[in-house]
């Protein structure tokens, strides 16, 4: 698929297919933010505020539109988007009533696309908040990314469209080493082919499912398996654009953007402590040690990656049900200056995770699906500032990451006929 949308670029033909959107979790707060958000925004029902692709920065890029992305997905939880979507305006608020009751008819359509994932390997942290009757439950993991492969092949055919970019939006699995089979594609193929294939994170079988069919992939958790070393051998085969991991929204958002100040101005970061509390499903699987030690690993890595030297830091999790949607961090911050005097600041982040986290995304399918349409294939390097933890870039000032950006568009305007 990857090379037929190549070779339609350089014979000057146009794709007008419409964009696939194919969400893991497709029924989660993210997710139906993230739909609704779009459909919305396309119907002139709201803004596009916090959406980076509505902005004067991405004038004459050639980017998919709103009104274009059609929507599928895999879930594990009962219920109807519709549901989750009513769910949302419920609890939060965040859903505007007027624009649920326009989005109803379209949210049960959308619906019918959601098909069953698996919850094989995910941990008993996830499989406890996000079972559901009907899943993909083959103790064989090739069982299962055949029939998830199948699933997206056969949304693709549905849907008339030779452009699709899968999104994982799952709970954060549980942190581990990665199976010894996952650090080439050779070994990986080889373990499948044994007696006792191993046991591969729900993560690994929806990368793995999407990059065999030539799909840009975007892993917006802190799981690793979606993005093994094993994975990426098989992009770099199947000439695939891919990112990740784990989306920036809120405090590690604040970190990149802050502690340059500190290095700008020379002056030393003793300690920096963070402490956040959030509720939703989200927070109940982060409640679980090992899921959370996910979590923290890729928001902890941040700071010496920044200042350039090792500091005292601490990232605490809790789970708080009454707060839904809605997470608070709070940091504080030892420092010391001129005459080596110590002082401290502290900041507080009051926010809705979905609202933070859904236009990251629908800009992260556009720019996917624009690197698919310009032949670009591998790590897309240029997206690390939506991320934690971003894939082979060691830099993480936020406004550094923003040049990466600006100088990948000035490449893609460069490219334009």
């Amino acid at each position: 698929m990857a090379e037929k949308r190549k070779a339609e670029k350089k014979a000057g033909k146009k794709t007008k297919s419409p964009l696939g959107v194919w969400l893991v979790g497709a029924r989660g707060g993210l997710a139906t933010t993230v739909i609704v958000g779009c459909h919305a925004i396309a119907r002139n029902l709201a803004s596009g505020t916090g959406l980076l692709t509505e902005t004067d920065l991405f004038k004459g890029i050639p980017l998919a539109s709103l009104g274009e992305m059609v929507f599928g997905g895999h879930e594990t939880r009962p219920g109807t988007l519709y549901d989750a979507a009513r769910e949302i305006q419920e609890e939060n608020g965040t859903i505007p009533l007027h624009v649920l009751k326009a989005l109803k008819p379209r949210l049960l359509r959308i619906d019918k696309e959601i098909r069953p994932g698996t919850l094989v390997g995910a941990g008993k942290a996830i499989e406890r908040v996000c079972s559901g009757p009907n899943l993909l439950r083959s103790p064989h993991p090739v069982e299962n990314m055949e029939r998830i492969r199948e699933d997206m092949a056969a949304f693709a055919r549905r849907k008339r469209t030779r452009r699709m970019v899968v999104v994982n939006l799952a709970s954060t699995e549980p942190a581990g080493p990665l199976p010894a089979c996952l650090k080439t594609w050779k070994s990986l193929k080889k373990a499948l082919s044994s007696r006792k294939p191993p046991r591969l994170a729900p993560s690994t079988l929806y990368a793995w499912a999407a990059l065999d069919l030539g799909f840009p992939f975007i892993n917006f958790t802190p799981s690793r398996g979606a993005l093994a070393p094993a994975l990426e051998e098989l992009a770099r085969e199947r000439g695939v654009p891919y990112f990740g991991n784990d989306g920036k929204t809120g405090e590690t958002l604040v970190k990149s953007a802050l502690a340059p100040m500190f290095k700008y101005r020379n002056l030393q970061v003793l300690s920096w402590e963070g402490y956040n509390i959030l509720g939703d499903r989200d927070g109940a699987v982060l409640s679980n040690e090992s899921n959370r030690k996910a979590k923290v690993a890729t928001k902890d890595a941040l700071l010496p990656g920044i200042l350039g030297y090792p500091l005292h830091t601490h990232v605490g999790i809790d789970y708080v049900p009454s707060l839904g949607d809605r997470k608070t961090a709070w940091d504080f911050i030892h420092f010391k200056g001129f005459l080596d005097f110590q002082m401290y600041m502290q900041f507080s982040w009051h926010g809705c995770d979905s609202i933070l986290a859904a236009p990251l995304v629908l800009d992260m399918v556009r720019m996917a699906d624009l690197a698919g349409a310009m032949g670009d294939s591998g790590r897309m390097t240029w997206l690390s500032i939506y991320f934690k933890k971003p894939l082979g870039v060691r830099e993480y000032d936020l406004h550094k990451q923003w040049h990466l950006l600006t100088e990948y568009l000035s490449r893609v305007r460069a490219a334009l006929p």
